[in-house]
């Protein structure tokens, strides 16, 4: 089917494809840089994977070195329509220098920001809170030890002040998401004692006000992880509380929930409460395995409620799955093109006719239209 017809179509069920086409260009997606090299990074001194964090397969082609990872970088965004942006971790510097985690600066991720500067992307950060022999004990700003919780406190403070400089280079806002792997393989006797050293150690990272022009915190949630499934300190409703009363960012990761539950009724909920949100768009099959996201029915409920909640402008849009069975290009390119087509199935969609039916109680015109509206042709448009 050509454009035109397809275009004509649209317009008989009251939506303009060209609106449409001209709001998804100005949707960034931040694609996530461990999906190139299997979440292993560039440290000098590496750790163990820890935290529930593991790439399974063997397919060749991972990228070994910074410059690898950046040529395939350019190679997947020059095949994703649109201008979009990297979340970077804090594990993958570039530098010949061998910094701790609580020594890293600025200057050892400059050649990041000179390449995103060239190519016009924006760039995101996450502090590393695993794979690191600190972590083992699946423990860090809930550890009971204050001086392995303090060395964590410092690595999100520098992390923080990267990514505040990131956003000063590049002219809009790093949104620095922390994500921490604590909790305890079985069940806990005080689960109140690790969740007050968590709330304290944020505290004293985030105590530092910078400006939000270079900078958005983000904190983010999990159900459980491998070695810890009988509780994760970090819980959806720690972390809720937490960014309403100080204001950050709230991260919903996909695979971070019950398989049962349905993230994409979790946006406008909490967007009553908080300003912003960063969504990690990922596919969890049976647990958080972060496979690569499909065109599926949960993506586009996900992409549905951004469009009719208005939460377009408020929801800043991340990618987080990594299969090393597969190549790490084609990961990226299908994974982050099937978000933006369900985005873009969203906003054709006929709302205004959707919400007057709803609004009248006419459930039977809202479910006739919701099913008719499946067959519209949307690849055209594509």
């Amino acid at each position: 089917m050509s454009y035109d017809s397809a275009k004509a179509q649209f317009a008989d069920w009251g939506v303009d494809t060209e609106a449409a086409i001209a709001r998804l260009k100005t949707i960034p997606i931040s694609m996530h840089c461990w999906q190139g090299d299997d979440v292993r990074g560039f440290e000098e001194a590496s750790g163990t994977s820890g935290g529930g964090i593991q790439a399974t397969g063997n397919h060749p082609g991972r990228a070994r070195t910074p410059d690898e990872l950046r040529a395939d970088l350019d190679f997947a965004y020059s095949m994703i329509p649109g201008q979009h942006r990297l979340n970077l971790d804090a594990i993958y510097m570039d530098t010949d220098e061998t910094p701790g985690r609580d020594e890293i600066e600025f200057r050892h991720f400059a050649p990041w920001v000179d390449w995103a500067r060239e190519e016009g992307i924006g760039l995101d950060f996450n502090p590393t809170f695993f794979a690191h022999a600190k972590a083992d004990d699946n423990l860090t700003l809930a550890h009971p030890d204050k001086g392995i919780r303090d060395f964590w406190i410092e690595h999100g403070k520098r992390c923080r002040e990267i990514a505040a400089q990131m956003g000063a280079a590049q002219g809009s806002a790093c949104i620095n998401n922390i994500w921490v792997p604590d909790g305890y393989k079985d069940t806990p006797v005080d689960r109140m004692a690790a969740r007050r050293r968590l709330l304290d150690s944020l505290d004293e990272m985030l105590a530092t006000p910078l400006d939000r022009a270079q900078i958005l915190d983000a904190v983010e949630s999990k159900l459980f992880g491998i070695g810890v499934e009988a509780c994760t300190v970090g819980s959806h409703e720690f972390y809720l509380g937490y960014a309403i009363r100080k204001g950050t960012l709230l991260c919903l990761d996909m695979g971070h929930f019950h398989p049962t539950e349905n993230i994409a009724d979790k946006l406008s909920a909490c967007a009553l409460s908080l300003d912003e949100l960063l969504l990690h768009v990922s596919r969890p099959m049976r647990w958080d395995s972060d496979h690569v996201i499909l065109l599926n029915d949960d993506i586009q409920s996900m992409a549905n409620e951004l469009v009719s909640a208005d939460l377009l402008g408020r929801t800043h849009i991340g990618l987080d799955f990594f299969d090393a069975t597969i190549s790490r290009t084609a990961a990226w390119v299908i994974g982050t093109r099937n978000m933006q087509k369900a985005l873009l199935r969203a906003l054709l969609m006929p709302l205004d006719r959707l919400r007057l039916a709803e609004d009248g109680l006419d459930f039977s015109t809202r479910f006739m239209m919701t099913e008719e509206a499946k067959d519209l042709p949307y690849g055209a448009v594509w």
